[in-house]
């Protein structure tokens, strides 16, 4: 007599964890997001065109989008450099570096903050030699780019090194064994054999760093209109209880992250598909 494997359940079994699984994430994911555009919307598309192009919305916008664009780039080059460095090369501190990289990870936001602010403030270790200097880091834009860069670095780092040390040497050392230079094996052999890696990266650095609230928050000063960004924003027009404004802009906040899973998901679709066709 056969025996069932242990992973075989019956179909109501199965439909019973579908069904909890997707319960689970309506209550704790779609209600909440639903709740955030019925309210943004409530009071009429005019209402919320106003309250994502008046002058401090559009100021923040702008500094959430700059910051991302400073901090995502510097981090894929950091991400590259790192993952080229552990899964190609032999070194006696790879543990060390491995265990840095994922240090973002276990440090609270707060925290990253207030190291910044213990460095570079009024009080702080260059505090003093930068303000003679004119040079403003905490409760200006640089702070902000600094903060956003520590919880944002580990992304791209961390989808390359599996994926890159899957892959293995041999396609690099056939490419250099046949003449090729280190740039030209690095654009024409490895970068095209990580590229979905390195886009998904991407987009959760991108994600990320547009929804960071804790490290910005300490280093921002929430100046309005200068160094107040998305999240805090919301924050603000949230305790002045202008709560059309606030989910308003918290709307074209989750419309951006909901961008990224769209396209985090083709990304997905599209190595899938990659894969497939290579097994043929």
């Amino acid at each position: 007599m056969s025996r069932r494997s242990p992973l075989q359940e019956s179909k109501a079994v199965k439909w019973l964890l579908i069904g909890v699984a997707f319960l689970y994430i309506a209550l704790i994911l779609l209600l909440p997001l639903g709740t955030v555009f019925y309210e943004a919307l409530r009071g009429g598309v005019a209402t919320w065109m106003e309250a994502v192009t008046e002058s401090n919305a559009r100021s923040a916008i702008t500094l959430t989008l700059l910051v991302a664009a400073i901090a995502v780039p510097l981090n894929v080059a950091f991400g590259l450099a790192a993952a080229w460095a552990i899964t190609k090369h032999d070194f006696r501190f790879k543990p060390l570096l491995l265990t840095l990289i994922d240090l973002p990870f276990s440090v609270s936001p707060v925290v990253s903050g207030l190291i910044y602010v213990l460095l570079f403030g009024a009080q702080g270790w260059f505090g003093s030699t930068l303000q003679d200097r004119g040079i403003e880091i905490i409760f200006a834009v640089p702070g902000i780019v600094l903060a956003t860069i520590f919880v944002t670095f580990p992304f791209v780092a961390r989808e390359l090194i599996p994926l890159m040390t899957e892959q293995g040497k041999s396609d690099e050392e056939a490419a250099l064994s046949l003449g090729a230079s280190g740039w030209q094996t690095f654009w024409h052999v490895t970068l095209p054999n990580i590229r979905w890696g390195l886009l998904y990266g991407v987009l959760l650095a991108n994600a990320r760093a547009m929804g960071e609230f804790g490290a910005v928050s300490v280093v921002s000063g929430h100046i309005r209109g200068e160094t107040n960004t998305m999240p805090l924003h919301i924050e603000v027009l949230y305790n002045e209880y202008n709560f059309a404004a606030a989910f308003a802009v918290a709307s074209l906040l989750a419309v951006l992250a909901l961008v990224t899973l769209v396209l985090k998901s083709i990304l997905e679709w599209r190595h899938r598909g990659a894969i497939a066709a290579r097994g043929h």
